[in-house]
């Protein structure tokens, strides 16, 4: 089986002391490539550095919406910096808006959101978007900021069906994670995973956050091997066989970040 775990967070301190571990349990279950995404400028540091030494390893670079009040023009230009110089950095994110927690204001949200919509543009890279609680204001700036061909994909979708439409329409990825296989909060996201075209899906774990079923069960930290609980769930809701499905996905995956894993 094909995976590409599209959205983790291995450059967390949880996964210092047995990191050769994770990656072998993640080869183990056929993970065969994944994606670093970045909160702030230490975690693209951090990424970068994780990636140099793995040769299935890519990373995104940017500033978490939780983050937008430490938004500057430096920090920005030390992650065009990295995406410039490290062949490795492969995607812009995880950017977005989060009303949810209210980390940083609405304004600096919405400024910093902006900003690195702009910087993304210039540097032809996709976008990783976060997305929680905005009240249709991230879809309004999506829609209003940028080119229509600009490729994003959903991170950790949980919206409504309006929304999954929405950014469907706007020719965007959904991103899946293991709230698929919980069963209470992952209801909705069951009912509206079998609309999502074929080739508009990828999986992910958030690793260290939001571990799957039955993993959860056991583990309280998620890791890339995970997601293979994520496709099966996938697949299962969705009335398709896991394998063919899995290779899809793993297809789909290398054409968003513009690589060709195999």
């Amino acid at each position: 089986m094909l995976l590409f775990d599209s959205h983790c967070h291995i450059d967390d301190p949880g996964f210092a002391s047995d990191m050769d571990a994770v990656f072998e349990r993640a080869r183990n279950a056929g993970v065969r490539a994944m994606a670093i995404a970045g909160v702030d400028t230490n975690t693209a540091r951090k990424a970068v550095k994780i990636a140099a030494g793995r040769d299935n390893v890519i990373t995104a670079v940017g500033i978490h919406p939780h983050d937008a009040v430490h938004c500057t023009q430096k920090n920005l230009a030390e992650l065009a910096g990295l995406a410039e110089k490290n062949g490795c950095v492969k995607a812009w994110g995880e950017i977005g808006l989060d009303f949810n927690r209210m980390f940083s204001p609405q304004k600096d949200q919405e400024a910093c959101f902006t900003a690195q919509l702009a910087m993304a543009g210039e540097l032809d890279l996709p976008l990783i978007f976060h997305e929680r609680d905005s009240n249709g204001r991230f879809y309004d700036i999506v829609k209003s900021e940028g080119p229509d061909s600009r490729k994003g994909v959903v991170h950790c979708f949980s919206g409504t069906r309006t929304e999954l439409f929405q950014y469907l329409d706007l020719g965007y990825y959904i991103g899946i994670t293991g709230i698929l296989t919980i069963q209470q909060r992952g209801k909705l996201l069951r009912e509206l995973a079998p609309l999502i075209p074929k080739d508009k899906i990828l999986i992910e774990t958030d690793a260290p956050y939001l571990t799957p079923a039955p993993q959860k069960n056991k583990c309280r930290r998620n890791e890339p091997a995970f997601v293979r609980s994520v496709l099966e769930k996938l697949a299962q809701v969705r009335y398709e066989d896991a394998e063919e499905l899995a290779g899809t996905i793993f297809t789909n995956t290398n054409r968003f970040f513009n690589t060709s894993f195999a």
